[in-house]
């Protein structure tokens, strides 16, 4: 037994046995030990130890879910059975639609959530659910024994010690792993405001041989309406028919009604020349510039205002959205100007912002710092390659987002519980042409991350398949026979499907002008609602504009879908196939050795990931399937 402690060592006054244990109460773990009860089913026991229950589902920095790539994410979430999107409707304060202007391929659903409703009802779901166990707890050690996981010690806000044995675990500590949090000059232990950071994993993690690195995430202002020209200043609104994020939400929803919270606004205000000139006056008590944080590198895409003035020092205004974080509070979400200087420092930037002379500062903005596991480090399962059973999600592998984190969340909970079930062999890999969830596993372990990751639509190479309005299409099927997709969900799937499918036929059946409907779907001059006309003026009943607008996307990508469905068939045998454990990297004939060291240090699972990683070319792909096959030969003439 391992982890720099013999198991024999550890006092504890009590041990219980679960299938799966899950570490962290944020929308990885949520996702995660939803996901592992669905397959272990009522008669296992899946454990989510957090630091403090009340503050599972919580939403710690812009209480928004989804956007572009993200919300293709969450729709998959969903579609596989999941819990955010369900959450996210229950309590959407705004819903909009993001790319509408651009194809179906890259539009982003996204909503403003009511942030206190939003970990209530993620709560109220866990609680739903008789095969999970909440405990409160902070993790001193993990328990491994030749190198598999065997279990956690944990101890109780009461200082008592207790032992969770289990065949798979899955981390997901967040920002909060050895979290230390900045404002100017000022530094708090902790991965957000009130709470404590995580020391005992990192030390263990460490101990067990596994290469750490530091990143820092950050959080704007929030400030208070009431003191903010809220009337004076352009509105942001929802869109007028909204479309839920889950397919389960007008069924299960209070009076099958969506969306079910009163609907609100944003304002737009913006950075100006002298907040920016004062920003950089101050640019030596910004903890990054002062090498006061020691993390490599923040988020590229959602930069800190400090960052973004320097970086795009020709720029005279950022735009700032007032967002409101709830609808019983005046609280305002100040999405735009993350930042980390002192607290001086942002009472008067803030005084300068349109709208915002008067305005009250109900909490400063901070960064934090925090501890991640390269994600080289594990496999696209989530579970790592130095320790069996034990999986890892969220930010814990260096991303970025809530969105990530669940997807990530998802797929670890998911084998680990196939893992306890049936090893290896059972787990599950979603390729790059399944899910954008495929995309960004794949992603993570064959590139080093420089900052935190973050999903965007252009990451994807076949995200003309992978649309936010296919994703049931894509991933129901599978999710129900992995055991993720309940009898609910299926038999929405199914009526869906059926009602996708009557309305095509009627489309190639219905003619106007002498061209069917479905031809007619084709040209781009043609709208959803002329068509829908069309079928009542023939006497049929008229489609739901949704059913009717995923019609029109398909017929009008339906070219292109089938040249990539062709490709995607001819990539498929490398992109499955397994590089077996025996294969000596350095001894394959011919191969170069830059192209050797990194498949030793990413030890890609399959050809496909091999073929991704930087120094990997063409040529030694080839001979790694070469060498492959000569092994594979040579063992069956010996057996």
């Amino acid at each position: 037994m391992s982890s720099g402690h013999d198991r024999s060592s550890h006092q504890c006054e009590s041990e219980a046995a679960y299938d799966v244990i899950v570490i962290g109460g944020g929308h990885a773990g949520v996702e995660a030990c939803w996901a592992a009860a669905s397959v272990i089913g009522l008669e296992g026991r899946v454990a989510l130890v957090t630091m403090d229950p009340s503050k599972i589902g919580v939403m710690s920095c812009n209480p928004a879910i989804g956007g572009l790539g993200k919300g293709q994410i969450v729709r998959e979430i969903d579609a596989l059975g999941g819990v955010m999107g369900r959450a996210a409707d229950a309590t959407g304060i705004m819903f909009k639609m993001l790319n509408t202007s651009k194809g179906a391929a890259v539009r982003g659903p996204r909503c403003q959530n009511d942030k206190y409703e939003y970990s209530h009802e993620v709560q109220r779901l866990i609680a739903s659910r008789t095969n999970i166990d909440v405990i409160a707890a902070c993790v001193d050690d993990l328990l491994v024994d030749h190198h598999k996981i065997v279990g956690v010690k944990l101890t109780r806000h009461d200082q008592t010690s207790i032992q969770l044995m289990s065949d798979a675990v899955v981390l997901t500590t967040g920002t909060f792993m050895r979290a230390l949090m900045h404002t100017g000059k000022q530094q708090t232990p902790g991965g957000r405001v009130g709470e404590g950071s995580a020391v005992g994993i990192a030390h263990a993690l460490v101990q067990l041989g596994f290469e750490l690195g530091r990143l820092k995430t950050g959080t704007p202002p929030r400030l208070n309406r009431d003191t903010i020209d809220w009337d004076g200043l352009p509105g942001q609104c929802g869109d007028e028919n909204p479309m839920p994020f889950s397919d389960l939400s007008p069924s299960v929803l209070p009076g099958g009604r969506f969306p079910t919270l009163e609907q609100t606004e944003c304002r737009l205000t913006s950075t100006t020349v002298e907040m920016h000139e004062l920003i950089r006056a101050n640019l030596d008590k910004a903890p990054m510039y002062s090498g006061q944080i020691d993390a490599s590198a923040g988020p590229r895409y959602c930069p800190s205002i400090e960052d973004k003035v320097v970086r795009f020092a020709d720029r005279q205004e950022h735009h700032v959205f007032l967002e409101p974080e709830s609808l019983s509070t005046n609280e305002i979400y100040c999405n735009g100007i993350s930042t980390s200087l002192p607290e001086d420092v942002q009472a008067t930037f803030l005084a300068m912002m349109p709208g915002c002379k008067h305005a009250e500062v109900l909490r400063y903005g901070y960064a934090v710092e925090y501890d991640m596991v390269w994600p080289h480090q594990i496999d696209s399962t989530t579970m790592t390659k130095r320790v069996e059973g034990l999986f890892l999600a969220g930010q814990i592998n260096g991303t970025s987002g809530y969105e990530e984190a669940a997807g990530q969340g998802l797929v670890a909970g998911l084998n680990a519980a196939r893992f306890v079930a049936g090893g290896r062999e059972a787990m599950v890999r979603l390729g790059r042409e399944q899910a954008y969830i495929g995309v960004m596993l794949d992603d993570l372990v064959t590139k080093t991350p420089r900052e935190p990751y973050r999903m965007f639509t252009s990451r994807a190479e076949h995200r003309l398949l992978l649309r936010a309005d296919n994703s049931d299409q894509r991933l129901t099927p599978l999710g129900k026979e992995l055991g993720l997709v309940c009898d609910q969900r299926w038999r929405i799937y199914q009526e869906k499907s059926e009602a996708q499918t009557a309305l095509r036929v009627q489309m190639e059946r219905q003619f106007v002008a002498g061209k069917s409907l479905i031809s007619l779907a084709r040209r781009p001059d043609i709208t959803v609602s002329q068509l829908c006309c069309y079928l009542e003026e023939a006497g049929l009943e008229r489609p739901a504009a949704s059913t009717m607008q995923h019609l029109v996307t398909e017929a009008r990508y339906e070219g292109y879908l089938k040249r990539q469905a062709a490709e995607i068939r001819r990539r498929q045998d490398a992109e499955q196939r397994l590089i077996p454990s025996w294969l000596q990297v350095q001894s394959v004939t011919g191969l170069r050795g830059e192209a050797a060291e990194a498949i030793a240090r990413f030890q890609p699972a399959t050809l496909g990931q091999a073929a991704r990683l930087a120094g990997v070319g063409p040529a030694d792909v080839t001979l790694l399937a070469v060498a492959i096959r000569r092994g594979r030969l040579a063992s069956m003439g010996s057996g």
